[in-house]
């Protein structure tokens, strides 16, 4: 089994890839020689290397870097475009690939790869494995987590966590391949999703992916927005104003989630990752 990474933020990388680093046996690091985004901004490649070449104490990581700064497409293009030559050079003498992003931690690696095991049983080719989508960080280990209406934990797939060797992108992660889906409960809880998205699987929420892709300051924010595949919708000003607000008003958020017809929050304890120092 190999993973792959797209080297570009270095707020959680280190625990994301510790959750897996013994269980494969190549990381492929795909980042932009230049150390530019798909929409043409700065990356902190060189910060991210550092924390990886500090990690990789068994020397696993296989650096690919490439020219991924194509400003004149789309950024979801370039986003593809990047991933599917990761995947492609990952693919090689293995079986599945994984392909989490660095700011998405697995919460319990045993029930993941069981969860793929199943999926590979099953001749499934991906593993589409629930995160939960936290917001903000709101003290210790509390965070602002989307929830369904009546703050119940709900699902978010952003695309298979792992594919077999070989498969190709439609959209970023996505893949149209037949699909192993494990969900919080035994009906689909992602509003993405159609209510009749068949579940293969059920494991608890302290099991799912903590995706801590908002869970930012507000300098770092304003940043991945600027770098973000969506940076389109992003760098809409209202998008900032309603993150802005729900970070100064966290309960307040939380408690009127049931008056709203979408965007509901819960407050959630999730063990945070401690970084060494």
């Amino acid at each position: 089994m190999s993973a792959y990474i797209l080297v570009a933020d270095p707020a959680f990388l280190r625990a994301s890839v510790r959750a897996y680093y013994d269980r494969v046996d190549e990381i492929v690091l795909s980042y932009d020689a230049t150390s530019t985004s798909w929409t043409g901004t700065p990356l902190p490649v060189a910060e991210c290397l550092r924390i990886i070449d500090a990690l990789d104490v068994e020397g696993k990581c296989r650096h690919l870097p490439g020219s991924y700064a194509r400003v004149r497409e789309h950024p979801l293009d370039c986003d593809t475009y990047q991933r599917q030559e990761a995947l492609d050079a990952a693919s090689h003498d293995t079986d599945w690939v994984l392909q989490l992003d660095t700011d998405e931690v697995m919460l319990d690696p045993g029930a993941f790869f069981g969860a793929l095991e199943r999926a590979d049983a099953t001749g499934a080719s991906g593993l589409d494995y629930p995160s939960r989508w936290l917001y903000s960080n709101v003290g210790d280990d509390l965070f602002l987590e989307s929830s369904t209406r009546f703050w119940r934990a709900r699902a978010s797939y952003p695309g298979p966590m792992a594919v077999r060797a070989g498969t190709r992108l439609s959209l970023a992660r996505q893949a149209d391949v037949p699909l192993h889906r494990v969900d919080f409960r035994p009906w689909n809880t992602d509003p993405a999703h159609p209510h009749t998205a068949p579940v293969h699987a059920v494991i608890a929420p302290s099991a799912g992916i903590a995706h801590y892709s908002w869970v930012r300051d507000d300098e770092t924010m304003q940043r991945k927005f600027r770098w973000s595949g969506h940076a389109e919708a992003y760098s809409k000003p209202e998008v900032y104003r309603r993150w802005a607000g729900r970070q100064r008003r966290p309960l307040l958020t939380a408690l009127g989630t049931p008056a709203r017809r979408d965007d509901w929050f819960r407050l959630s304890h999730i063990s945070e990752p401690r970084e060494e120092a």
